[in-house]
């Protein structure tokens, strides 16, 4: 499964990483409000190509009838096969007013925000995905994943960090492995340090997960998902030990990569001056490891058209193989432990209190919630 990241996950990127391999693909999170308020960006983050024939979409709300209403609406209009809701997201302009990662420790309020998407769902799976909890002394991970269970939903995703660990050191897969032994009864998904095919079957033999997530890992990298789709294919049928044939690509093959996802953008947004400023981020994800010099990593990520990217990506030597360990690892967000943002007296109860439902109110303004 493809993690939900906002800014990276949008329709151009799904369909680059299923043309390397399969896997349930999810869009970037939308708010429920932003959705029921149909607004043009909320619209264009929900939107799937044609070839896209599993439509999965990620919500993020804070309020039961907003969310109901918002899955109502997926459903009535056919716009999705799937459904995600996030209760993981730990950056601070969500967490303060109560969203993301914080709000799972309001457990009432949980159960009935899963509860309503369920309800409203019918017969299109919806999935939790979410963290430990807040930080070590306020997990919620066993608790919220038994009341989604109970809600009825088809899987539980756990990313085996706090948001106060925010992307920081190692992933607890021994949490994970803990909530799959207290939820016999449903599927539950592992999230977290799964940089590799390999690190996947990893997971999978020491959690006992159905099933894996990936987010930073594939960035620069969607080759990944035909490394994984081949070795949890395996896995499956019954070797748990499988040998993990890694794609490992040339220099000239990431660029070929590169450039693709370049056009997938320039048709997404229907503006090719836009693709390029938004394929600058992922620079540094692709060539990771590879000596290309700081120049042309600038150069690159100052282009404005396609035939500027071509140009450019032309002049490298294709045939430079892959650099093994240098290209290899964590990517994306990484840093040190943060002090989560939590609305004031948050932690004093696992009750709502009415003056931080009002607070609530505020935490959906934006269209994405990362």
């Amino acid at each position: 499964m493809l993690a939900p990241m906002a800014g990276i996950t949008n329709t151009a990127y799904r369909r680059l990483c299923r043309e390397y391999g399969n896997g349930l693909f999810v869009s970037e999170m939308v708010t429920s409000r932003a959705l029921v308020e149909r607004t043009e960006e909320s619209m264009r983050l929900i939107g799937h190509h044609e070839s896209e024939q599993f439509r999965s979409v990620q919500l993020y709300g804070v309020d039961p009838t907003t969310i109901s209403r918002a899955v109502k609406m997926l459903v009535d209009e056919n716009r999705a096969d799937h459904i995600d809701l996030n209760f993981g997201c730990p950056v601070a302009k969500v967490t303060r007013k109560g969203g993301g990662a914080a709000l799972p420790w309001k457990h009432e309020l949980f159960e009935k925000i899963v509860q309503a998407a369920v309800g409203a769902a019918g017969d299109i799976p919806v999935t939790v995905k979410m963290r430990k909890g807040i930080d070590s002394n306020h997990l919620t991970f066993l608790d919220a994943g038994k009341a989604a269970r109970d809600a009825g939903v088809s899987a539980v995703a756990l990313h085996g960090r706090t948001a106060e660990d925010f992307y920081s050191g190692k992933a607890d897969w021994e949490a994970i492995a803990e909530l799959r032994e207290s939820l016999p009864d449903v599927q539950v998904l592992g999230n977290g340090d799964i940089w590799s095919a390999a690190d996947a079957v990893s997971m999978m033999n020491q959690t006992g997960v159905d099933g894996i997530v990936v987010g930073r890992g594939c960035l620069g990298r969607p080759w990944l998902f035909q490394d994984l789709e081949r070795a949890i294919s395996a896995y499956i049928a019954g070797d748990k030990q499988p040998a993990v044939q890694e794609v490992m690509p040339t220099l000239g093959e990431v660029a070929d990569a590169f450039y693709r996802h370049a056009e997938l953008l320039t048709e997404f947004f229907e503006q090719e001056d836009r693709a390029c400023r938004d394929i600058r981020k992922h620079v540094a994800w692709y060539f990771k490891g590879y000596p290309v010099g700081g120049e042309f990593r600038a150069a690159l990520a100052r282009v404005e058209s396609l035939q500027q990217a071509a140009d450019l990506l032309g002049t490298l030597e294709r045939d430079l193989p892959y650099p093994g360990e240098e290209a290899e690892g964590p990517r994306g967000r990484l840093g040190s432990l943060k002090s989560c943002s939590l609305p004031e007296g948050w932690l004093t109860s696992r009750e709502l209190s009415e003056e931080h439902r009002s607070q609530l109110e505020f935490a959906e303004l934006s269209v994405s919630g990362g």
